[in-house]
């Protein structure tokens, strides 16, 4: 075009003569720009074009079929706005669905939703940072996404960790984002420089902190695929979605840690009334050691005293082994596993409790078949709670009904537990919030004990509930698990 004005202005006739050099010149810039700058990715250009070819098809196909349509019936103008309007319209509305599909958030406001969408889904820390970068990586349309969390000491993802005092933390917290052009704008320390470093290892084109109460977080993003700087409000975007990033995340550590209080306060209780039950076997133990020098020569004795050693050992340490499973934190996993020698070996935990405060124990297993698809120390956490918070709630009774019962039954496609009791039952001002953390009616205790027996189920894809109320009745709890493992 410059070279057209030349000539025009001027007149010379040898000016043309130079667009094949012009031309030659632009392409051999642009492959040299391609394979040794990477201003573009194949990839990237690839989905785009598909994207851009899907959608002017789309629309001009449907722009000519309606413009087909109304050339008949109406006058020239007025046909051509109307296509117009329709083509525009759908040319919006399928632009946004082909951006979802193919995973490019261009806009702040569509990755927002996208984050919004995770955080009410996915509970678990794993799965969080997993969903949350692929969001991450649809609005920068990058290859990579970063995503570090924790205290204020150190923060990190797998092998990645970083100190909460070291040079990359203490210059994020004073920038609170940056860019590798930021800091080449801005004056050198050795402190910006060791984040320089950080950028480029990680392959990060913006990278910003989020502080909350109790988690810190850094979250960043890939270069963008037209290897363009991230501008300032694309910056501000991204700090609006880590915040989203840091509260999911800070309510998964508190959920988890919840989890883990809770599992320590069970193993807590059952060791106060196990006691004794270990006591017991210790004693026999003694007692038999003090005899065996005096009677080593008789044999049945000595039978005796073999058998009776090995059966109390594995009796401790069947105990031991449980209650170390029960306070280990883990992550629950859903597996197909037969219910019932699940609750069975968790009764052993429960009796010792329970005939300890004279509590009569019964049970009624009558599921069958009692294939479920669930995890095993998740079922012994929420039996255990549900048990022993039945058992406290008959301390108080006359005998007739100081009773707790425990019952499975087939229901559909799924199997109920129920765990019933004689008590007084649960007040109506308590009954709407029974699931929710600190609720609770006991002189001890933080009512963390049903909210978290529901986010365990929960995440299950397992249920629980309470009866309604009735006159003389004692609460009735249920957990229904599924047989078959389902979509999430």
């Amino acid at each position: 075009m410059f070279l057209m004005l030349v000539r025009n202005l001027t007149g010379a006739q040898w000016v043309p003569r130079l667009y094949p050099f012009i031309v030659l010149l632009f392409y051999t810039g642009t492959v040299v720009a391609i394979t040794t700058s990477r201003v573009f990715n194949a990839r990237q250009i690839l989905i785009v074009c598909l994207q851009k070819v899907l959608l002017v098809g789309s629309v001009a196909a449907v722009a000519y079929g309606v413009d087909l349509l109304l050339s008949d019936y109406s006058v020239g103008p007025a046909s051509w706005v109307f296509t117009i309007a329709v083509a525009l319209w759908l040319a919006a509305f399928l632009n946004e669905r082909l951006d979802r599909f193919f995973e490019i958030y261009p806009q702040g406001k569509v990755a927002r939703q996208a984050a919004f969408s995770v955080a009410q889904k996915e509970r678990t820390i794993e799965g969080l940072e997993a969903a949350f970068r692929g969001v991450l990586k649809g609005w920068g349309n990058a290859e990579t996404a970063l995503i570090l969390s924790g205290n204020k000491q150190s923060v990190g993802s797998g092998a990645l960790q970083l100190e909460g005092e070291g040079p990359v933390m203490r210059t994020m917290r004073e920038l609170r984002w940056a860019t590798p052009e930021r800091l080449m704008r801005e004056r050198t320390t050795p402190e910006r420089d060791a984040l320089r470093e950080f950028l480029n290892t990680q392959q990060l084109g913006v990278l910003v902190i989020e502080e909350g109460l109790a988690l810190t977080g850094l979250v960043g993003v890939g270069q963008g695929a037209s290897r363009r700087p991230y501008t300032y409000p694309q910056v501000m975007q991204l700090r609006e979605l880590a915040t989203i990033v840091e509260g999911a995340l800070e309510r998964a550590h508190f959920s988890a840690k919840v989890q883990h209080t809770e599992q320590l306060a069970t193993v807590g209780v059952l060791g106060a009334s196990l006691a004794h039950e270990i006591r017991n076997p210790l004693v026999s133990i003694k007692t038999f050691v003090q005899l065996l020098p005096n009677h080593y020569q008789d044999p049945a004795f000595r039978n005796k005293f073999f058998r009776l050693i090995g059966d109390e050992v594995n009796r401790i340490d069947q105990l031991t082994d449980q209650l170390l499973d029960l306070s280990a934190p883990r992550a629950f996993a859903a597996l197909m596993l037969d219910l019932h020698p699940v609750l069975l070996s968790s009764l052993d935990l429960v009796t010792a409790k329970a005939s300890h405060r004279q509590v009569e124990l019964k049970t009624d297993f009558a599921a069958s078949p009692d294939r479920v698809f669930t995890d095993a120390s998740a079922v012994k956490q929420v039996m255990l709670n549900l048990c022993f918070n039945a058992i406290q709630a008959v301390d108080a009774c006359e005998e007739s009904r100081r009773w707790v019962a425990i019952a499975t039954r087939n229901v559909g496609d799924r199997i109920e537990m129920s765990v019933s009791d004689g008590g007084p039952g649960i007040s109506p001002e308590i009954r709407p919030k029974l699931f929710q953390p600190f609720q609770t009616t006991k002189s001890s205790g933080f009512g963390l004990g049903l909210a978290v027996c529901s986010d365990i189920l929960a995440n299950l894809h397992a249920t629980i509930t309470v009866d309604p109320a009735e006159p003389d009745r004692g609460a009735t709890f249920r957990v229904s698990f599924p047989c078959q493992p389902l979509s999430s």
